[in-house]
């Protein structure tokens, strides 16, 4: 990976036969394509000169006289501040407002949360998920018509009987009392496949940094990308006999907008967004993207360290008021516990470039925060999708995220290796990638906690990982047979670098 490219580990779509990197998907060896406000929010917001930053205090009161001061000193506007966790949100057309601000009494540390300035330069989606034709619909129907119980386009989801989830299904759907948050591009609660199981109270607009609750405001506009209402349906799309079904389709889904317009990520959504699910009982969340704009956060930057610590935060506190963090790891085939990679990506918004980090010290968040469930994704055949991320000690676990049908071609009726899932619009079609791979493990955790209705976030994740298959290391790994190795799995069978503690089971997490 040296051709620098966009990415968006948010969900991508796929061409027909490829698998989704990231949220951009490639084949080895071919390049990837693709709290109420304080004060009231700057209408330089969208003069295109102003950036947005955290500035990162001590949690617990509201930010101090001293602290607003300086900010509104060095030309900031405070947009919102989360004071439980002590991240401010600021908008300012000052370009040394960060390091003026750092230097205040009180702030622990501050930075700009992008590049480009507000609204964010336009970024361009590669790709579209592969949409499922009348034909093949007809024919799943069809297929599934034959099989009593099953969803009609339940024959083509060759991921549910790879975690078990459907002889899950037989035991339990999961407990209408729990709720999945999709922090991701928005959701399409309108779906048919969605609607029956959307929880409208745990779901809002974070794109500004703060929550927008008008009606809708979750939902994606027909020009932003379908990937968070992939995603929803993979979790909970309803076993009520009209398409597909989730892993989990007795659990509520809720939206959690935090992708822009543009397809970026940046901190302050993120941050609201996980504040969000806190605030409103949510059990677990799923994070299918990595923070915009630096693929790779190095403390040792003074920016990249205010945005960990911001994102860090937050998930913390999530956590700590109930939830279980589950992310996805990235398609670029990385090692993740390698001494350096290469980064051609970063920053995203502006103009990237190459750049070496150590991924033990610059951190793809909130993926490889602590405490958070690090996913990654197998493919039709059960072995490490082709593109996905992987590093002993990094991975906590593998679930079906699809792979290019040439390399995991799933048995008869299916016909894609790519994962199946609702699109806006009341329509259902493919996808690969991480991406997909978190919320089937974001489905079974919901399933664990529908189980075990008072088990926390801990206890949740232990199951989690005692409850997985073991699975042992692919040696060697030759994903795409040309006679050489592709990526190096090291670890014993009950924890190693591409599945770690093995994959997803839904059944024992019903039986358990």
């Amino acid at each position: 990976m040296t051709a620098p490219h966009p990415r968006h580990r948010r969900a991508l779509a796929i061409p027909a036969g490829l698998a989704v990197a990231a949220s951009l998907a490639f084949l080895p060896g071919t390049p990837a394509t693709a709290a109420p406000a304080v004060e009231s929010a700057p209408s330089a917001a969208t003069d295109g000169t102003s950036l947005s930053y955290v500035v990162n205090v001590s949690p617990g009161h509201r930010p101090s006289a001293t602290v607003r001061r300086a900010i509104a000193k060095a030309g900031g506007t405070i947009v919102t501040s989360y004071d439980r966790i002590g991240v401010i949100v600021v908008h300012s057309a000052n370009p040394d407002f960060a390091k003026s601000v750092r230097k205040v009494r009180g702030v622990q540390s501050a930075g700009a949360t992008r590049t480009a300035p507000l609204p964010s330069a336009a970024t361009t989606d590669t790709g579209a998920p592969q949409v499922l034709s009348g034909k093949e619909l007809a024919a799943a129907q069809a297929t599934s018509a034959k099989a009593e119980g099953q969803d009609p386009l339940e024959s083509l989801q060759w991921d549910l009987p790879a975690i078990k989830a459907d002889k899950a299904h037989e035991k339990s759907l999961g407990s209408e009392k729990v709720t999945v948050a999709v922090l991701d591009t928005g959701v399409d609660d309108t779906h048919p496949d969605i609607a029956p199981n959307f929880d409208r109270e745990a779901s809002v607009n974070c794109v500004a940094g703060k929550p927008d609750t008008t009606d809708g405001a979750w939902r994606p506009s027909a020009s932003e990308s379908p990937h968070g209402t992939h995603v929803a349906g993979e979790i909970a799309a309803a076993k009520n006999g009209i398409g597909m079904t989730g892993v989990a389709p007795g659990v509520k889904v809720s939206g959690i907008k935090v992708g822009n317009p543009d397809g970026f990520f940046y901190t302050e959504a993120v941050v609201c967004g996980f504040m969000w699910a806190a605030e409103h009982g949510v059990d677990v969340t799923n994070n299918s993207y990595y923070t915009d704009p630096w693929y790779f956060n190095c403390k040792d930057d003074p920016d990249q360290k205010a945005l960990v610590e911001a994102v860090s935060r937050a998930t913390r506190y999530a956590e700590k008021k109930g939830a279980v963090n589950v992310a996805a790891a990235g398609n670029e085939n990385y090692d993740l516990t390698s001494d350096e990679i290469t980064d051609p990506s970063s920053p995203n918004d502006t103009t990237p470039g190459d750049r070496t980090v150590d991924p033990s010290k610059c951190l793809d968040i909130p993926t490889q925060l602590p405490g958070v469930v690090t996913v990654a994704a197998t493919g039709a055949k059960g072995l490490k999708s082709s593109f996905s991320n992987y590093g002993r000690g990094v991975i906590d676990i593998a679930a079906p995220g699809g792979d290019s049908t040439a390399y995991q071609t799933p048995e008869p009726p299916a016909t894609s290796g790519l994962i199946l899932g609702t699109l806006p619009g009341g329509k259902w079609g493919y996808m690969a990638g991480t991406s997909m791979a978190s919320p089937h493990v974001a489905g079974v955790a919901a399933l664990i906690k529908s189980t075990h209705p008072h088990a926390s976030p801990a206890m949740v994740k232990a199951l989690l990982y005692a409850e997985a298959d073991a699975t042992a290391c692919t040696k060697p790994y030759d994903i795409d047979g040309d006679d050489k190795v592709d990526a190096v799995c090291e670890g014993p069978k009950n924890r190693n670098g591409f599945y770690g503690w093995g994959m997803a089971d839904a059944l024992d997490a019903v039986t358990w």
